[in-house]
């Protein structure tokens, strides 16, 4: 194993998140039938606001509020209730992905592990304890509480500088999403591994060092190397 660190993305790389499964369990609570077409609606205004977010043209509290505002005007609901709620709901459905676990504990002793992610302070502590990976994990950076979000070298230099500034080439970033984990460890100078599970096209000017299609493909990779 020539990796001191390895850094993971959480959402869709270590965790499943589905979103729309959250959003119909929590807004039972309201005594709402959330359909497939109010998740396509709400896709549609939560997708632009991630984009912003990682260009750091919003803030964390800003996104949050703004992708439930609609319905904290159709309900009488503040809207950072409604995005706590979802939230929860998020972390009690919150399962590992397909070979997450045996990854992890192939990992552990034989390089340092971290995540990095943009997803936000409220689940991601939660699902580490109940998924069992909290162990696994010397570090826990949130792009919410450092003020920055992936693809930003800072959030990188952030996280390098927890770990206690360990050579950059002896650092892997892994995560499924190319435009903020792959850029993200570019900008910072690190090794890159893209999860690709659904087969999408790579966006122009970015490049992987590795590309798996599933996390037992990942496990093979850095147990050989």
């Amino acid at each position: 194993m020539n990796w001191d660190w390895i850094f993971f993305d959480a959402d869709e790389t270590l965790f499943t998140f589905d979103a729309f499964g959250g959003l119909q369990r929590m807004f039972l609570d309201y005594s709402v039938t959330f359909t497939a077409e109010d998740f396509q609606d709400y896709q549609t205004v939560n997708k632009p606001l991630w984009v912003d977010y990682q260009n750091g043209a919003i803030t964390a509290l800003q996104l949050q509020h703004q992708r439930f505002q609609g319905w904290s005007e159709r309900l009488n609901v503040p809207a950072g209730d409604l995005n706590y709620a979802f939230l929860n709901a998020m972390a009690e459905i919150c399962a590992p992905l397909p070979g997450a676990a045996s990854l992890l504990a192939s990992l552990k002793g034989k390089a340092k592990l971290g995540i990095i992610t943009n997803g936000f302070t409220a689940l991601q502590q939660v699902r580490l304890e109940r998924t069992g990976f909290r162990d696994y994990f010397d570090l826990l950076v949130i792009s919410e509480q450092v003020g920055v979000a992936k693809p930003a070298a800072k959030i990188f230099d952030y996280a390098l500088d927890q770990a206690g500034n360990p050579d950059r080439s002896k650092v892997l970033m892994v995560g499924d999403t190319a435009e903020s984990d792959i850029l993200g460890g570019m900008n910072a100078g690190l090794s890159t591994c893209w999860l690709n599970a659904h087969n999408r096209p790579l966006p122009e000017g970015i490049n992987p060092t590795w590309t798996v299609a599933s996390l037992s493909e990942l496990e093979q990779l850095l147990c050989k190397h």
